[in-house]
């Protein structure tokens, strides 16, 4: 029951509460963003569907803890989902500074990606960190393709954006650490084409 409450009140405070990061959000020293409107536009796009991944990171590490029976690999994803925390709130912050909003589809992707955390954990712990492993290597593939992307002169959501990277590939190879297993050659196609599908949908709604 109280992992059931928790994952509930995950849910809720991702979905419906402003997040707060307990690390400072990052920034570049000396370094004074200034964007034109179609620069604004792009970071804007980038930085909601850097946001929706963060969503998604919180239900699955929510969903991850709620499945697994050993108490300290539930303790390994809860601390996950905490430090996690701070990209869901400095991507948040990052939006409102652009004047920009989330998805409008966050409770679609969070349901979705908590339904993944569900059939990782109940495919037992190794495979739920090979899961771990494979969504954090091919996020901090998307967030290098959005360090080249942004506009050169956003240096406030560069700075997200590269911090973000180094976590998750840090986040996949303490999974891998953990003893996770590696996920067959289709299933990482799947996941690979459910996230193009998100992100490219994001992009806009």
């Amino acid at each position: 029951m109280d992992s059931l409450l928790n994952a509930a009140d995950s849910a809720l405070r991702t979905l419906f509460v402003k997040p707060r990061a307990v690390t400072a959000c990052p920034t570049v020293a000396e370094q004074t963003t200034e964007l034109d409107v179609t620069e604004i536009q792009a970071s804007a796009s980038l930085m909601r569907v850097n946001h929706v991944g963060e969503v998604c990171a919180q239900a699955l590490y929510s969903a991850q803890a709620l499945t697994t029976r050993n108490p300290s690999l539930r303790a390994h994803f809860i601390r996950a989902c905490v430090e996690e925390t701070d990209h869901l709130a400095w991507t948040s912050q990052r939006l409102e500074e652009l004047n920009a909003r989330p998805s409008l589809l966050n409770p679609l992707w969070y349901a979705g990606a908590f339904g993944l955390g569900l059939v990782a954990g109940r495919l037992g712990d190794a495979v739920s960190l090979g899961f771990v492993v494979e969504t954090e290597a091919q996020v901090g593939e998307h967030l290098q393709s959005h360090l080249d992307r942004l506009p050169s002169g956003d240096h406030a959501s560069r700075a997200i954006v590269a911090q973000m990277r180094d976590d998750e590939l840090r986040h996949a190879q303490a999974a891998t650490e953990a003893g996770a297993v590696e996920l067959p050659r289709p299933i990482k196609s799947m996941m690979r084409a459910a996230a193009k599908v998100m992100t490219t949908v994001a992009h806009h709604i």
